[in-house]
């Protein structure tokens, strides 16, 4: 038996496309997804080898997923390409692109290469009670590079970027495990270096 009907799952989905369209016209995400959660919703993403972007409740979700990290993406486009319902769990999973919102100089697009999306699940009422982001990471810092370097990466970006290279945490972020130490680090570098000049 189904966890929720479908119908139900259906509209879901509509509701957050749509809002996604309002938060992208306005450069509002706050205001149009923010009431799309519940208020003990969780809201996660990986951000490296041993970091994790984790928002628990709306309020943090509001301020720091839809805030503090959507800040400096004004006018980007977050186009959605397939979506997946499975209505016996109430999950959805989405896939959908990052376009910045300039073109280069041979008129293709900056996009963030890979795979994105978001793994939902439904909470009743039409709201999410938790959700996962997946995205290529190397992707991201790529593209971001190249904006960089061709004079479009937005102040906001920049200065997360700025924290983050100094070691200071942004809102959300936390270490999965503990740090590894000098030594283990060295001895890490040391066998990845091999492995690239001797094979071995």
């Amino acid at each position: 038996m189904a966890k929720y009907p479908r119908k139900e799952l259906d509209e879901m989905m509509q509701r957050w496309l749509e809002a996604n369209r309002n938060a992208e016209a306005a450069g509002d995400w706050t205001k149009y997804l923010g009431p799309l959660y519940t208020e003990d919703a969780e809201y996660r993403w990986n951000v490296g080898a041993n970091e994790e972007f984790v928002a628990e409740g709306r309020k943090q979700i509001e301020d720091w997923a839809l805030g503090v990290q959507m800040a400096g993406f004004d006018g980007w486009s977050y186009p959605y390409d397939k979506v997946l319902i499975d209505e016996t769990q109430g999950e959805i999973v989405c896939f959908w692109r990052q376009i910045a919102p300039w073109k280069r100089p041979d008129g293709s697009n900056y996009e963030v290469a890979g795979l994105g999306g978001s793994w939902f699940r439904y909470g009743g009422d039409y709201k999410w009670e938790w959700q996962r982001d997946f995205f290529d990471l190397g992707n991201v810092f790529a593209l971001l590079a190249e904006l960089a370097a061709d004079g479009h990466l937005a102040p906001e970006v920049k200065a997360k970027i700025h924290r983050m290279a100094k070691g200071q945490a942004l809102a959300g972020h936390r270490p999965l495990r503990a740090k590894a130490s000098v030594m283990r680090k060295a001895k890490m570098g040391a066998a990845i270096a091999r492995a690239a000049l001797l094979g071995r």
